[in-house]
């Protein structure tokens, strides 16, 4: 895998130019984080080199200076908002994100509940994190936001909002997900800083669009495809161009909101600090890419990646065809097709000619593996089988787990559990190689070759249940399918 992105100097720089923002001002920044904080995959597959955790590790540097408020909005508590990736609820993650902060180091001063409306499941929410002894404020939601500007900065307004109590010169607000709320918690401690006579600042960080890399460029057209259920869409930031006659990237939602964000940092301030969206930002990512061409590549097999996602999600009723046709356009832009994906023509030509589902992995040093279904695996628990083999030099012909150990998992499966599926999934295969491993070297081997298959990438001919969905990921492995069920059946 080809470095494209010097995460040091990313760390180095990012933390720097943040420390410069807090000085603009009294000595008080509210800085908005936009995207996930300690896992970001996105960033780590278009920007090779990029660390899931290195915002964490960002704000790890800057622990004696920030604290972090974790913001949910009352009416995500209500509905019940599941994090589409861990499968948990908002408020649940709340307190999960907490956890991981503090084993971090890293200081949690509060949770605020934004658009609260005396929702009940909201009351029951701060009940409960006021009883684990956690300082919970409530902000409102606010008739004629975000266009009523006059009434929003005022103490009908923002006023109405408690004021978040802080104690450290950076405050980080973050989220479980979009639309919570942080950019409103953000405008709402400026106006009741001013109050207090602080002259406070606010800034937005957000890895993507990269603003000082072309409008079109694919790590750009692959944010644009990861968001593309938002339609987001990326943009020249009109009001940079004007103020500096530079072109820089933003995107739509934070271009047409400027002009009401700026109106308001005037009612608040008197005067406006920044003259456009980029501004606003502290993103340094741009400046640390290493090499362009491994960047490139990379965002072109994560748009592919996203596509097929888009084209499954559309067969089960999750997401639109316009979804769908959005991706397909920014395939279009980038020169590149389905075809550009290795594993994709290897798989589905391997299950037209058996007639079954087949699968097929190219391993992180280039190498081709394919799987087929057969009595005992599926063609996912194979292709991940067979990959183990050649990773540790076993011969194809050779059993790393035995027929007669596959057997009971079988019985298990189908005669005391009732499931129709005899075949063994990509977890279940694991479990019977890892308890093979304890008596038979061959299986050892074979299992101590899991992580180096970390940064591979997987293709099916069809569409997997779940559990395998989940542990393709849980291996670091990126996996995309066919949209096409493995039965005609109408309930999956």
């Amino acid at each position: 895998m080809r470095i494209g992105f010097d995460n040091n100097k990313y760390l180095s720089m990012q933390s720097e130019h943040i420390r410069e923002r807090i000085n603009q001002f009294d000595n008080k920044l509210y800085l908005e984080f936009g995207g996930k904080l300690f896992d970001d995959y996105h960033a780590s597959r278009v920007l090779p080199g990029f660390q899931p955790d290195s915002k964490l590790q960002l704000l790890k540097q800057l622990s004696d200076q920030a604290e972090i408020v974790i913001v949910i909005s009352a009416k995500d508590i209500e509905k019940n908002k599941i994090r589409g990736d861990l499968g948990i609820t908002y408020d649940s993650d709340v307190l999960r994100l907490m956890d991981v902060f503090k084993e971090n180091g890293l200081f949690v001063g509060s949770v605020t509940i934004t658009q609260y409306s005396g929702q009940n499941s909201a009351d029951l929410f701060k009940n409960r994190l006021e009883n684990l002894g956690i300082k919970v404020y409530t902000h409102y939601l606010i008739d004629g936001y975000p266009s009523n500007i006059s009434h929003i900065v005022s103490e009908e307004g923002y006023g109405k909002n408690d004021y978040i109590e802080t104690q450290r010169p950076l405050v980080i607000i973050t989220a479980p997900g979009p639309g919570s709320g942080k950019m409103a918690t953000c405008l709402s401690q400026l106006y009741h800083e001013e109050k207090r006579g602080v002259r406070a600042g606010y800034a937005k960080f957000e890895t993507f669009p990269i603003w000082n890399i072309p409008l079109k460029h694919p790590i750009n057209l692959a944010y644009e495809a990861a968001t593309a259920d938002l339609n987001d869409v990326n943009m020249i930031d009109p009001f940079h161009l004007e103020a500096y006659g530079k072109t820089t990237v933003n995107y739509n939602r934070d271009v047409e909101i400027f002009p009401v964000l700026n109106t308001m940092f005037e009612r608040i301030y008197g005067s406006s600090p920044y003259k456009s969206p980029t501004d606003m930002g502290v993103n340094m990512a741009g400046n640390c890419i290493c090499d362009d061409e491994a960047c490139q590549e990379a965002s072109h097999q994560e748009i592919i990646r996203r596509y097929y996602t888009s084209l499954c999600n559309l067969l089960k009723g999750n997401c639109t065809e316009e979804e769908a046709l959005k991706i397909e356009r920014l395939m279009t832009q980038c020169g590149i097709t389905i075809h550009d994906r290795p594993v994709v023509d290897i798989a589905v030509s391997l299950a037209k000619s058996l007639g079954e589902p087949a699968a097929a992995i190219q391993l992180p040093d280039g190498r081709i593996i394919t799987g087929k279904t057969t009595k005992l695996l599926g063609s996912s628990a194979a292709v991940l089988l067979n990959a183990l083999k050649v990773l540790a030099g076993i011969d194809h012909k050779i059993h790393v787990i035995s027929p007669e150990a596959i057997q009971p998992i079988q019985t298990l499966k189908v005669d005391y559990l009732k499931s129709k599926n005899p075949r063994l999934h990509t977890d279940e295969v694991l479990l019977a190689l890892s308890t093979s491993a304890a008596t038979d070297p061959v299986a050892k081997a074979a299992l101590e070759q899991v992580p180096n298959l970390v940064g591979s990438e997987v293709h099916t001919s069809v569409m997997l249940a779940t559990v395998d969905i989940k542990m393709w990921k849980r291996l670091g492995i990126q996996l995309t399918s066919d949209p096409v069920y493995e039965t005609d059946a109408h309930y999956h």
